[in-house]
């Protein structure tokens, strides 16, 4: 509910202003989108991308910029409660079981979601690189989004998300 508010009251306040009106209206993907699922499929399997109990939240903002966060809730805690002294074993499964990123992003004429921009990522092989709707796509029907990444080497990647309340 906090979430929907602080974005409703976002909203209101870039109505105001001509630049936003329009981008705000024609936006299909705006708004904050918590993870419900996700499957990554290499080799034609269907498994889960981040474990049993994926968590995740993505937010498209009106002024064109977007925030994904990737985690596997299952990732077991590091004996230590310090950040940066974790073992090698904590630090690769942290590492291969979240990912988190932030850029920029386009919408069509329709408002569809056409590409993004990396600008900064937990993975640094992605930063500054663009996405157009051939690797990446977002289909969003009433409160459901899906999201569908094809990795450079042709690994599909599933995500589906429901608008936060």
């Amino acid at each position: 509910m906090l979430i929907r508010s602080a974005i409703f009251a976002l909203v209101i306040s870039l109505s105001s202003l001509p630049a936003f009106a329009q981008i705000t209206a024609e936006n299909r993907v705006v708004g904050a989108w918590r993870m419900i699922s996700a499957t990554i499929d290499p080799d034609g399997q269907n498994i889960p991308a981040y474990g049993e109990r994926p968590n995740g939240l993505l937010v498209f903002t009106p002024d064109m910029h977007f925030i994904e966060v990737l985690t596997d809730a299952s990732t077991p805690r590091f004996a230590s409660d310090v950040r940066g002294e974790g073992t090698d074993d904590e630090n690769r499964m942290a590492m291969s079981r979240s990912i988190g990123f932030f850029g920029t992003y386009t919408v069509d004429a329709d408002g569809e979601f056409s590409g993004n921009r990396v600008e900064a990522s937990t993975f640094p092989n992605w930063v500054g690189s663009t996405r157009t709707r051939e690797q990446l796509t977002f289909t969003v029907v009433g409160d459901r989004m899906t999201e569908h990444f094809q990795r450079p080497e042709g690994t599909q990647i599933l995500i589906e998300w429901q608008r936060a309340e």
